[in-house]
């Protein structure tokens, strides 16, 4: 079933191994662990993709620091140091 929050995507069923008290204290809070699973997903793809752009670009920004560093800013030009 898709909701909303889903953005469409089909939902599966599947299987997952949780330590017995903080299963029994989810479910004694009344958290919704299918949307509690989604929302830390979402989160550490978002981070890894995060970590991934950064490493891939590490080069470039290395680059542009080193000649911020040498050169200084547009809005730095011509400003008294």
């Amino acid at each position: 079933m898709a909701g909303p929050e889903s953005g469409g995507a089909t939902r599966r069923a599947t299987n997952l191994s949780v330590r017995g008290d903080l299963l029994d204290a989810a479910r004694g809070a009344r958290v919704n662990l299918s949307a509690l699973l989604e929302r830390a997903l979402t989160e550490e793809l978002a981070h890894l993709e995060r970590v991934q752009w950064r490493a891939e670009n590490a080069e470039a920004i290395a680059a542009y620091n080193d000649h911020l560093r040498r050169h200084g800013t547009l809005s730095s030009v011509g400003r008294c140091p």
